[in-house]
C-alpha cells in the first residue's frame, strides 16, 4: 500500500515531491550507479534473486554435464575466477589483431566485419532480424546506421560535446596502450577522425524514430545502390549468412549506407582497420585483468554517467550470465519467485484495462467512427504477455567451459547469432520474448501487436498482491495502460492489429491526432530538470512515451472504475481512491541521477526525466484535479484549453 510520507510540499503543486520527497531525502544514488529509483530497487531485489539461483548452480553436484545449471555454472565461474583473468591480462583484447592487421583491401575488411560481428565486436553494417511490417508473418533483415563509440551522433558536433571528445580520444589511447597496442595516439587521432566522418551520415534520433522514413524495404538491386555487390557478398560470407538473406531487407537509413559508401575507400583503409582494432579491443575489455576493467568504466561509467564506482565483480558475472542464457536463468526464477495467483490477478487487471481502451475509444471526440472500427479491431487482438515465456529456450548447443572467459563470451554470442539468422525463411514464433523473465520491465511490440510484463516488474511498488486495487492501477495497471498505449502512440498507430505498417486513419484523424500530440510536445520542450539548469526536454524524442504515459495513467483510472463495480472506493489512511491512485503513480517515478546522466538522457532517452513523467502527465488529466482539488492558484494547475486527452 502507497502511504503519504510527511511531507511540506502540497500535492497541488508537486506531486512527485509530495509523495517522494521523504524519500528523495534520505536516499543516496549507490555509488556503481548513475541513476537510482523505484525501478533500480526492483533490479537490485532481482539481481540478488538471481545471484543466488546461479551460485547453486554453480555448486559442485548441481552441474550435471549438459544441464542448464552446468551451462549457468561454469559461465559464472569463468567470470569469477579472478586470478585466471588478471593472469591472462590484455590477451583477449589481442585476440584478433593479427586477422585485422592482415586485412588488404575493403571487402576483406568487410569479411571480418562479418566474422567479429558473430562473436559480438561491433562493426559494420548493424543488422538484426524482426517480423516483416509489409507482411508480419514472415521475418526479414533490418538494417540500420552504426559505428559510433559515443552515445549518439551529436556527441561528434557541437561546442557543449567538446571535452567529451576529448576525453574519449585520450580514454582511446589509453586503452590501446594497456592492451599493447603500438602507436596508441595516432590510432586514437584516427578512429575520431573516422567516426566524426561517420557520424555526419547518422540520422538524429528524431527523425530515426519515425517508422515512416526508417521502411525502406529493399532487394539486391537497390541495395546494390547503397553497396556494390561485392561488398555485401563479403560481408555476408564472413558473417556465415543463409542463402537469400538479402532477398528481402529494410533499410532504416539508407543515406548512411551510401554515406559510409563514399568513406569506403582505399584511401581510408588504415583508419578503417584501425578502427576495427578499437572496436575489438573495447569489446574484449570487460574480460580482461583489472586495468582494462577499470580505464573502460572510467570513461563509459565515470564520465559519460557519472557513476563513481565500477559495480562489484558478482554484479557483472550476474549481467553476464543473463546476457548469455537469461532464459536458462529466468525458468528457474518464476520456479521460485512466481506465484500462480499472481499471473491470475494480473490477467483480471489487463482484462478490465483493455475494456477501458474500448470504452474511451468509442467516445473520443475527435476520432471519426471509420477509424475507430479500425483501432478497436487492433485493440481486439492485443496479445498480452504476463510473466514467462510459454516455451523456454533451447540452449543445448551452447558450449561453456569454466576456464575460457572470452571464449564463452565469443560462444554466447555466436549462438544468438546463429539463432537470428535461422529464423530467415521459418514461420514467425509469436511466442517468443525478447526480455527475460527477471529483467524489470515492460515493452510493446508493434510487429507482433503485443504487450509483454516479465516476472520480475510484477513486484511493489509496481504491483502489490496485498495492496488495494487503486494503488495497483496506479502502479502497474498505468504501466500496462503505457505500453497498450505504444499501439496508438505516434509511431505505434502506424502499425494495423496484424503487425503490418499500415495507414488506417483517415487523414482528418490523423490531423487531428497530430494536432494533439504538437500540443503534448510544446508542453514537454518547456520543461527543464533541476539538474540539468538550461538544457530542455526534448519534446519531439519523446513524444511516444510521453502519449504512453498520459494515456496509461488515464485508461489505468478508468479500469480502476471498472474494477469497482458498483462499490463505493474505501477511504485508507486518510486517502480516497483516487488519491492512492495518483500517489502510487508518484511512487512508481520517484527516481535520482547523477547531472552526466541527465544530460546524456536528454540527448539519447526516447523517456522524459522521471518528475515530467509524474507531473506533467497529472496536470493533462481532468481526474487529479477531481481527486485533489486542484485549483488556479496550485502550481499542477493547467488552463483546461491547454489540457490534452488523446486516448
Amino acid at each position: 500500500m502507497t502511504a503519504l510520507p510527511p511531507s511540506d510540499v502540497r500535492a497541488q503543486d508537486d506531486l512527485f515531491r509530495h509523495v517522494n520527497a521523504a524519500w528523495l531525502a534520505e536516499t543516496e544514488i549507490p555509488e556503481d550507479k548513475s541513476t537510482y529509483g523505484s525501478f533500480h530497487e526492483l533490479v537490485d531485489a532481482a539481481e540478488i534473486a538471481v545471484r543466488e539461483i546461479i551460485e547453486d548452480a554453480s555448486k559442485a553436484g548441481n552441474d550435471v554435464a549438459g544441464s542448464p545449471a552446468q551451462l549457468i555454472g561454469d559461465l559464472y565461474r569463468s567470470f569469477m575466477d579472478v586470478d585466471a583473468v588478471e593472469a591472462r591480462g590484455a590477451e583477449p583484447a589481442r585476440t584478433h589483431l593479427a586477422a585485422i592487421t592482415a586485412v588488404t583491401g575493403i571487402e576483406d575488411f568487410l569479411l571480418l566485419c562479418g566474422r567479429l560481428q558473430r562473436v559480438g565486436t561491433g562493426a559494420l553494417p548493424g543488422w538484426y532480424v524482426d517480423s516483416d511490417p509489409d507482411q508480419p508473418d514472415r521475418y526479414t533483415v533490418r538494417f540500420h546506421q552504426s559505428g559510433l563509440g559515443l552515445p549518439d551522433e551529436s556527441y561528434y558536433r557541437g561546442e557543449e560535446h567538446a571535452e567529451i571528445r576529448q576525453k574519449y580520444v585520450a580514454h582511446i589511447a589509453r586503452l590501446l596502450t594497456l592492451a599493447g597496442i603500438d602507436d596508441a595516439d595516432e590510432i586514437a587521432a584516427d578512429v575520431m577522425a573516422l567516426e566524426t566522418a561517420i557520424a555526419a551520415t547518422h540520422w538524429d534520433r528524431v527523425r530515426t524514430r519515425d517508422v515512416s522514413q526508417t521502411h525502406n524495404p529493399m532487394g539486391p538491386e537497390e541495395l546494390a545502390q547503397l553497396w556494390p555487390q561485392p561488398w555485401w557478398n563479403s560481408w555476408l560470407a564472413g558473417l556465415q549468412a543463409p542463402a537469400g538473406m538479402l532477398d528481402h531487407v529494410i533499410v532504416g537509413e539508407p543515406s548512411f549506407f551510401s554515406g559510409v559508401a563514399e568513406l569506403l575507400d582505399m584511401q581510408r583503409l588504415q583508419q578503417w582497420k584501425r578502427w576495427l582494432i578499437w572496436k575489438a579491443v573495447h569489446a574484449a575489455a570487460p574480460y580482461c585483468s583489472s586495468d582494462l576493467v577499470e580505464e573502460n568504466f572510467d570513461f563509459y561509467g565515470r564520465t559519460l554517467s557519472g557513476t563513481p564506482q565500477l559495480r562489484e565483480r558478482w554484479k557483472r558475472g550476474v549481467s553476464m550470465v543473463q546476457g548469455a542464457v537469461g532464459e536458462a536463468v529466468g525458468a528457474l526464477y518464476v520456479e521460485r519467485h512466481f506465484p500462480p495467483a499472481a499471473k491470475q490477478r494480473m490477467d483480471v487487471l489487463v482484462a478490465n484495462l483493455l475494456r477501458a481502451y474500448e470504452q474511451e475509444i468509442n467516445q473520443l471526440p475527435w476520432m471519426s467512427a471509420q477509424t475507430k472500427a479500425r483501432a478497436l479491431e487492433k485493440l481486439q487482438s492485443f496479445n498480452p504477455k504476463i510473466g514467462y515465456p510459454v516455451r523456454w529456450r533451447n540452449y543445448s548447443s551452447l558450449l561453456a567451459t569454466p576456464d575460457d572467459l572470452l571464449g564463452n563470451i565469443e560462444r554466447a554470442e555466436e549462438f544468438e547469432v546463429n539463432r537470428e539468422l535461422a529464423k530467415l525463411g521459418s514461420p514467425v514464433d509469436r511466442d517468443e520474448w525478447f526480455m527475460t523473465p527477471q529483467t524489470v520491465n515492460a515493452y510493446y511490440n508493434p510487429g507482433m501487436n503485443e504487450i509483454v510484463f516479465p516476472a520480475a516488474i510484477l513486484s511493489p511498488p509496481f504491483f502489490d498482491f496485498e495492496a488495494d486495487d487503486a494503488t495497483n492501477y496506479g502502479g502497474i495497471g498505468a504501466v500496462i495502460g503505457h505500453e497498450i498505449g505504444h499501439g496508438f502512440d505516434d509511431q505505434g498507430s502506424k502499425y494495423d492489429g496484424s503487425g503490418a505498417l499500415n495507414d488506417w486513419w483517415t487523414d482528418a484523424d490523423r490531423a487531428a491526432f497530430e494536432a494533439l500530440t504538437s500540443k503534448l510536445i510544446a508542453q514537454f520542450s518547456a520543461l527543464t530538470p533541476a539538474e540539468a539548469p538550461g538544457h530542455h526536454v526534448n519534446g519531439a524524442l519523446t513524444v511516444g512515451e510521453n502519449i504512453g504515459d498520459l494515456g496509461g495513467l488515464g485508461i489505468a483510472y478508468q479500469a480502476w472504475l471498472i474494477s469497482l463495480g458498483d462499490r463505493r472506493p474505501e477511504v485508507i489512511d486518510g486517502l480516497t481512491g483516487a488519491q492512492r491512485l495518483f500517489a502510487s503513480w508518484a511512487s512508481v517515478w520517484r527516481t535520482k541521477a547523477r547531472p552526466e546522466e541527465v544530460l546524456q538522457r536528454l540527448t539519447t532517452d526516447p523517456h522524459s526525466p522521471p518528475e515530467f513523467r509524474c507531473n506533467q502527465v497529472v496536470r493533462n488529466l481532468d481526474e487529479f484535479y477531481t481527486a485533489y482539488d486542484v485549483q488556479p492558484s496550485d502550481g499542477l494547475w493547467l488552463d483546461p484549453a491547454q489540457r490534452v486527452r488523446i486516448w
